[in-house]
């Protein structure tokens, strides 16, 4: 298979070729550098490379052309490769230009001349980009085949699970594909299992959980060492967070998450909010990032793993693990983050996974083209996923139980949801009903205002209801609100909680009511839901564990 494509448009001959060149000194080995010198020619071999299946990594071009300038032209290969890395190389001049493009073309960077020297202001940002688009890069060979059905709930487990672990793979649907129905039928006689998961060396797991998947890719589910100086429950932003500067500060640091490192940030399609991330990332991006620098500073990941029960002795604390396994450790974090409320429309829970998902579940994208997809909520996610699926979906339904998105939605989502045309929103609108056989049919709506009822063919449902805290498991020993959420520093002092309290000092700010035992993220009460603040909860939590073994 030829290399993927970095492409480079200037209609400056001697600009083309130095930008050409210094491409190929760093990225030759791994892409194929073409060259273009007007965004006409350019887009005409955009068009061929479509036509050829050939993969475009990142397209570069200069802004001021004539004919086609370096925005137009970037628009436009946003249409022919939607998932290629779109850069626009300006003058000081013109960034207004280029600042206008990344909210109308969704641009993901801007460069500015000159590039000299190319080490330090063209490399680092490209290097960036493009590992972003290798993690999403499907290249048609080898990987992981999943052989299911679309509307599997347990097909679908299987798909999100190794998507949102960042793992590569081929989803061949036994509906649609006569290639997926000879592999079932070869698997099981004439009575297939599904989904079944074709390793690369050919191994075939028939109905496989998510945990004996992961064994077999290489994951790490079980821990090296008894004892650690931190462990962290819960791969969120503030759990890897807190593992970055735990372990980069020297701190025998591991990470236990039960599904897939970055949370519910993890399946956001894009924050653009993120201090630092002028164009925004998306949060496989975010957590992939996270994920490389606490796996530099030594930190051990485990995934998909669980913690069951929390036993303090002393100083010391001990966690049960799913597998019957136990660690114990002198500080612990417990970003054990939230999941989304469960819909309470008749007939809703039988769908789950069949129709119904809960969050962005971005692995359904590509089967949601010529679909109209509905959405429950008028939240930040919601916005973020509407954004996303339309480019995919024919339509995106917004369902909203007020009479404005913006109450709960960053303004900048509400502008821009509002400006999309193939976005609709209806307010004070809830589901009464989902019906359908063995996978979702329809949806019957229950308008508040009115009190009318309506019902509509619907195939995809994604839920953003409000969340609730996972921490049922150790209510029992950590103090928490009447809707689990944990109380930390000064939440503590206005409960009878403190009576136990056996130092000295009062609790930390981060500090739940058992010493050395800190909380962080969306779980603690009265917590900023933002990525930022979650990201300041995790890393400041470190400075006061280190009091705490300070204090040892």
């Amino acid at each position: 298979m030829a290399k993927p494509v970095l492409l480079t448009v200037d209609d400056d001959r001697d600009v083309l070729s130095a930008i050409a060149r210094d491409l190929r000194k760093h990225y030759a080995q791994e892409y194929r550098v073409l060259r273009a010198d007007s965004g006409q020619a350019a887009l005409e071999l955009l068009q061929a490379l479509k036509q050829r299946d050939e993969p475009i990594a990142l397209v570069l071009s200069d802004q001021r052309m004539p004919g086609m300038d370096g925005v137009t032209l970037l628009a436009e290969t946003l249409k022919l490769h939607p998932k290629s890395k779109r850069v626009l190389l300006t003058a000081y001049a013109d960034t207004n230009a280029a600042i206008g493009a990344i909210n109308q073309s969704q641009l993901d960077y801007y460069l500015l001349k000159p590039w000299d020297p190319p080490e330090e202001k063209l490399y680092p940002p490209l290097d960036d980009l493009l590992d972003e688009w290798r993690a999403s890069y499907r290249p048609g060979y080898g990987g992981i085949r999943i052989v299911g059905d679309r509307w599997s709930a347990r097909c679908h487990r299987i798909r999100d699970f190794l998507a949102r672990n960042q793992v590569p793979y081929e989803f061949l649907d036994v509906e649609t594909s006569a290639e997926a129905r000879a592999l079932a039928k070869g698997s099981n006689g004439n009575a297939p299992t599904l989904p079944l998961v074709i390793l690369p060396g050919g191994t075939r797991l028939i109905a496989p959980e998510p945990a004996d998947v992961a064994e077999h890719i290489g994951l790490t589910t079980k821990a090296r060492q008894p004892f650690y100086d931190l462990a962290i429950v819960g791969g969120g932003p503030a759990g890897l967070a807190s593992a970055v500067y735990g372990g980069s500060e020297g701190l025998r640091t591991v990470l236990i998450e039960k599904e897939a490192p970055g949370g519910q940030a993890g399946t956001s399609s894009r924050i653009e909010n993120c201090l630092g991330f002028p164009v925004g990332l998306s949060g496989a991006d975010l957590t992939r990032r996270a994920v490389a620098q606490a796996t530099k500073f030594g930190v051990e990941i485990l995934t998909p793993q669980a913690a069951t029960a929390l036993r303090v002795d002393g100083p010391y604390k001990h966690l049960t693990l799913s597998d019957g396994s136990e660690i114990s450790c002198h500080v612990l974090m417990l970003s054990v983050g939230v999941s989304w409320n469960r819909l309470t429309a008749a007939g809703a829970e039988q769908f789950t996974g069949s129709g119904i998902y809960y969050g962005a579940a971005m692995t359904e994208a590509m089967q949601s083209r010529g679909e109209t997809v509905y959405m429950v909520g008028a939240g930040n996610s919601s916005g973020q996923a509407a954004m996303f699926f339309k480019d995919y979906a024919d339509t995106v339904v917004m369902l909203a139980r007020g009479d404005s998105l913006g109450a709960k939605m960053s303004r900048y989502l509400v502008d821009r949801i509002e400006a999309t045309p193939n976005i609709e929103v209806r307010f004070h609108t809830e589901i009464a009903a989902c019906r359908g056989n063995g996978r979702l049919e329809e949806l019957e709506f229950w308008n508040s205002g009115t009190g009318a009822t309506d019902s509509v063919r619907a195939s995809y449902l994604f839920v953003f209801l409000g969340a609730a805290p996972r921490t049922e498991w150790l209510r029992d020993v950590i103090a928490c609100d009447a809707r689990g959420f944990i109380l930390t520093g000064p939440d503590l002092a206005k409960t009878e909680t403190l009576r136990n309290w056996p130092l000295e000092r009062s609790p930390y700010l981060l500090e739940t009511n058992v010493p050395g035992v800190f909380a962080s993220g969306d779980a603690r009460r009265d917590s900023v839901k933002r990525v930022a603040s979650a990201v300041g909860e995790g890393s400041v939590a470190v400075c006061f564990m280190h009091q705490v073994l300070a204090q040892r």
